[in-house]
């Protein structure tokens, strides 16, 4: 299918000031699609009797189906523009949560978790091209509230599905009805969105190699390095470390498990929010530091039984999280040349779904042939030491 070049009229100064607002608010719902089923992991290992490595395949999944969606969605949304993007994706988020509503089999998760991340996957590519196209003078603001969206759209989500999964009737129907109404009213949003991006380029539709323009090559590796391992924290965070917490201190309630999460989250939307005022290459290399302690610390915490100390060290670890992911995306952002914003982020979020989905699997693999309680430690010393490496990276001197 061939794409023929177009050049929409301008955009009218001051016209849809939502706009930017809007496809803000599109991540950080998407991103709840993402988190919602991760209270619900535990349920549905214990109605269907599946093994920790099985819950990180659902998930790896989700991030293999985000990586076929970041190799295409840069291109196509250059092509025909970010809007049918957008709507496509939150048509295939209420379809998976369609899905996961008359789930009663491990395979029907798999299949509601491939198409949420096909479609979070090109909503956060799309998304990121869009707010670059709606104000392309601030890439590294844009960058910045991306991931506080991105973060509070988490830890809502989470909270929220623990608490209507733990209280509410059809723990395992409800959050997802409620996450479906969201997604309707950013879908209509979305459809009521002029296209931001008015010079769409010509070109055939197809998977093609993400492009890291040579000018910004240095550049791009930093942010990726630092992106590599935040995600790679946070892949096991979801899919993983909330059980853990609960052997640990004994308390298993959903509510727990999903504060836990959700604190992360929080204190990582604050971080990136707050540090707004620290050059994004430091406050990426500090948070990269910073990770490698706190997940250190979150072994003796774990270890002390005290669900205080579990929560304070998943906070530590958040604001770790937010200033290197949020710094990371933040510098790209400010340095990635206008007509290679979609390509670049296709890159950028490629290696970051690669390096989620991958850690995952290995360390639920590692669960069920050991124990959670063993394999946690060496993964967080893994973790660490990539996250060492980033800032090792961003500490060279940076080549003229």
């Amino acid at each position: 299918m061939a794409a023929t070049a177009t050049v929409a009229a301008p955009v009218e100064q001051g016209s849809q000031t939502w706009a930017y607002a809007l496809i803000l608010a599109a991540g950080g719902v998407a991103l709840g699609v993402s988190g919602a089923p991760a209270p619900l992991y535990g349920m549905y290992q214990q109605a269907w009797h599946f093994s920790p490595l099985t819950t990180t395949f659902v998930f790896a999944v989700y991030a293999v189906a985000a990586l076929v969606a970041v190799l295409v969605s840069g291109r196509i949304s250059d092509v025909v523009g970010r809007k049918p993007v957008l709507l496509g994706a939150c048509a295939l988020m209420i379809l998976g949560l369609v899905v996961f509503l008359f789930a009663d089999n491990v395979a029907m998760l798999l299949v509601a978790r491939a198409l949420h991340g096909f479609a979070v996957g090109a909503t956060v590519v799309a998304g990121a091209a869009a707010l670059l196209d709606l104000r392309p003078t601030q890439g590294a603001r844009s960058g910045q509230l991306s991931g506080v969206a991105f973060n509070i759209g988490m830890a809502v989500a989470i909270l929220g599905s623990a608490l209507l999964a733990q209280y509410a009737p059809y723990p395992l129907r409800t959050p997802y009805v409620v996450i479906t109404l969201a997604c309707l009213a950013i879908g209509a949003g979305v459809l009521a969105l002029r296209e931001p991006h008015t010079a769409r380029i010509a070109g055939r539709i197809k998977i093609s190699r993400p492009a890291v323009p040579s000018e910004i090559r240095s550049d791009f590796w930093f942010s990726a390095l630092g992106v590599m391992a935040a995600w790679s924290v946070l892949g096991v965070l979801l899919s993983l470390y909330p059980a853990l917490a609960s052997a640990k201190t004994g308390i298993h309630n959903l509510v727990f498990g999903g504060a836990v999460v959700a604190s992360t989250a929080i204190a990582g939307a604050g971080a990136q929010y707050f540090a707004g005022g620290i050059p994004a290459r430091r406050a990426a290399i500090i948070g990269d530091i910073g990770m490698a302690i706190a997940l250190l610390l979150t072994i003796p915490a774990l270890n002390t039984h005290n669900w205080v100390l579990v929560l304070a060290a998943g906070f530590l670890l958040g604001t770790t999280f937010g200033l290197g992911f949020g710094g990371s995306l933040r510098h790209l952002s400010s340095v990635v040349p206008h007509h290679k914003r979609g390509e670049t982020m296709s890159a950028y979020y490629l290696l970051a779904y690669s390096a989620m989905a991958l850690p995952t699997v290995v360390a639920g693999w590692a669960a069920t042939t050991w124990s959670l309680t063993a394999v946690f430690p060496w993964f967080v010393v893994a973790v660490a030491l990539a996250c060492l490496t980033a800032a090792g990276l961003g500490l060279r001197p940076r080549k003229a």
